[in-house]
């Protein structure tokens, strides 16, 4: 049995969290919700960590929450961080990008994860589904909320009405996977990507990534227009914004300070 739920790890500017719990193919309990949280908490307030990368351990990405723990009354998210929602993560305000990557099963739970993320790489045999249907229950993690912002509205409707498990194939061609590569290479691509994102400037990314995230979610238009224009400021007078065009004009890689 495994002792850590969570496997931290920190390649430069990259954080690697790995879901730790490969007996149970990364169900999630409270514990797990706990140290993904923080984790992400981390990410978060870390200037030299600029983009989080999310996968699992053994054969399975995350089968979603873990029943047993949920048969004996006990609870899936951290009962310190509610607000975090399930795994802590679920709905957890975080302003640096997320890359799944999935090999294996991300079922229920496990897909509400994914789409909670920026990005998503998965190998050609992993499997995404919403079964609660199939089982009384409902996918209240974000499921049903996010499913159709980020997958043609049909498709978001057959998955969470039928319950049945998505491929890898089908989930690219529903574009829900950036990426889709063979098996057990999802974790080296993500890594790719997120070097790519890293090499970029830190408030550009996050800026960028907040207004395509409001988008998404419908946010109203106006709205969307004025912080644009406020971030479109800001940026323009940072010092990053200055090194950029310096580093083009010298043809040399910029060095971002975040500020």
């Amino acid at each position: 049995m495994t002792t850590t739920p969570l496997l931290v790890e920190r390649r430069g500017p990259v954080a690697v969290l790995t879901l730790n719990r490969p007996e149970v193919l990364n169900a999630v309990d409270s514990a797990l919700a706990a140290e993904l949280g923080a984790a992400l908490d981390l990410l978060d307030r870390d200037p030299e960590l600029r983009v989080g990368v999310l996968t699992g351990a053994g054969r399975a990405f995350c089968a979603g929450a873990d029943l047993k723990a949920l048969a004996a009354g006990e609870p899936v998210h951290d009962p310190a961080h509610e607000e975090w929602g399930f795994a802590g993560i679920t709905h957890h305000p975080v302003r640096k990008p997320l890359i799944a990557a999935v090999d294996g099963v991300a079922y229920g739970g496990g897909t509400e994860i994914v789409l909670a993320c920026d990005l998503v790489v998965a190998g050609e045999e992993a499997r995404f589904g919403l079964p609660e249907a199939s089982r009384g229950l409902l996918a209240g993690a974000g499921g049903l909320i996010r499913l159709p912002q980020q997958v043609p509205f049909r498709a978001a409707m057959e998955a969470a009405l039928t319950g049945e498990p998505i491929s890898a194939a089908t989930a690219r061609e529903w574009h829900l996977v950036n990426r889709l590569v063979p098996q057990g290479e999802a974790l080296s691509m993500a890594l790719v990507l997120a070097e790519r994102i890293a090499a970029n400037a830190p408030l550009s990314v996050q800026a960028s990534r907040r207004l395509i995230r409001a988008a998404a979610a419908g946010a109203p238009e106006s709205e969307i227009w004025s912080e644009n224009a406020e971030f479109s400021t800001q940026l323009l007078a940072s010092q990053d914004a200055k090194e950029g065009m310096l580093a083009f004009a010298e043809r040399r890689s910029p060095v971002w300070q975040g500020r």
